[in-house]
């Protein structure tokens, strides 16, 4: 019986632990800057919820030296690149879209 106990404590501890330590989201990141300012500023009620409504609305700072810009990641390279191609059809759109990819995003294309 105690054996018993044992391993069903066991069992529910393992339950309640994370299996991945997964990275923080960019989301998760700015949320956590803008509470330390809050908490900083020892803003509260009102006066807090609108500092975080503007920290977390607010544009993410620049990339760090090296790191990529937002329009040069895939995911939105295809969305500019999508744009960028409306009203081509056909042959033409699947080489724009081609060319476009390649050079990770519509700004970055040679003209």
């Amino acid at each position: 019986m105690n054996k018993l106990m044992t391993a069903l404590i066991m069992a529910a501890a393992l339950a309640f632990t994370p299996f991945s330590a997964s990275a923080k989201t960019e989301q998760q990141t700015k949320m956590g800057a803008c509470n330390k300012d809050a908490a900083a500023k020892s803003l509260k009620g009102e006066e807090r919820k609108a500092f975080m409504k503007s920290c977390l609305s607010a544009p993410a700072a620049a990339p760090a030296k090296g790191e990529p810009a937002a329009a040069a990641k895939p995911k939105n390279a295809m969305g500019a690149c999508s744009t960028a191609s409306k009203g081509m059809k056909g042959a033409e759109h699947k080489k724009f879209m081609s060319e476009c990819l390649k050079a990770k995003g519509p700004e970055n294309m040679k003209k």
